[in-house]
């Protein structure tokens, strides 16, 4: 990927419809650079529909990714729910990949009071399975498990880098927001940099060149995250983080979460090309 792209989580506000199709179309039309589309309850979209967004986002030139169904937890502690959240995940790859999405962004699981070592290793065992009928199928999406924020979900960095490393066509999702949210820290030019050096230390040069990240706002307590908020009606300093992406020459697409969407997103791609 040549360059960082900025766009939104699902069509934007002044779409003329909220259909994939005139989402991707009003993106194009923005002058944003990607969209991700939002499965998040359940995969409602036929292979012919999928061919048709394909299409679309081909001749618009907006690069797509997908986000998988909120119902997922790869730690549940009933095998059923298990082998339901595993099937929304390859759900989403298989139509996903139709529509020409290149990643799969998922939040993987809760501890349910185990502890993270217990949980990681579940995670681990029925990610692999996931991975592998993905493999057999030749399905070359991008499976890429969400830095989450709150202290019940799995999904700090370093658990989610330690996936990245032990299963093949595993990458990270970086949400900013979350991580400030979960940590009451990570808000600074030199705490940004230094997440973006231990991806790099980890993963090496070609995640850096294809990363998905998302932005928001966030509101947060002791508990974590709260909400998405606009990011001028929030804490993040996003101008440092942005000023910390283009300084580590990083590639791929930033996906707005903000409430109002593509104004965020607009925002945060003026800024970029600014600084």
């Amino acid at each position: 990927m040549e360059k960082l792209l900025f766009g939104t989580a699902g069509s934007p506000h002044s779409s003329r419809t909220l259909s994939t199709i005139d989402g991707i179309k009003r993106i194009a039309e923005l002058g944003l650079g990607c969209m991700e589309l939002e499965f998040v309850q359940g995969v409602r979209m036929g292979e012919a529909g999928a061919r048709l967004v394909a299409e679309t986002a081909a001749r618009e030139g907006v690069k797509l990714s997908a986000h998988a169904p909120y119902f997922i937890n790869l730690n549940a502690h009933e095998p059923e729910k298990i082998i339901a959240s595993q099937e929304r995940i390859l759900q989403t790859a298989r139509i996903g990949a139709i529509c020409g999405a290149e990643s799969v962004v998922f939040h993987a699981a809760y501890y349910l009071g185990d502890p993270p070592e217990k949980a990681y290793n579940a995670v681990r065992k029925s990610l692999a399975e996931v991975m592998n009928r993905l493999k057999r199928e030749n399905n070359r999406v991008w499976i890429r498990p969400e830095v989450m924020g709150k202290p019940s979900q799995f999904g700090t960095i370093e658990e989610v880098l330690n996936l990245c490393t032990e299963l093949e066509g595993v990458g990270i999702c970086v949400d900013f927001a979350h991580w400030h949210a979960r940590t009451g820290k990570f808000n600074s030019y030199p705490e940004f940099a230094s997440i973006l050096q231990q991806i790099k230390q980890r993963l090496g040069d070609e995640a850096r060149d294809d990363m998905h990240i998302h932005v928001s706002g966030i509101a947060y307590g002791k508990k974590g995250e709260i909400k998405h908020l606009n990011l001028k009606e929030s804490d993040l300093h996003y101008v440092e983080l942005l000023r910390a992406l283009k300084d580590y020459e990083v590639k791929g697409i930033v996906i707005c979460e903000s409430p109002n969407l593509e104004e965020d997103a607009l925002l945060l791609q003026k800024t970029y090309n600014n600084l």
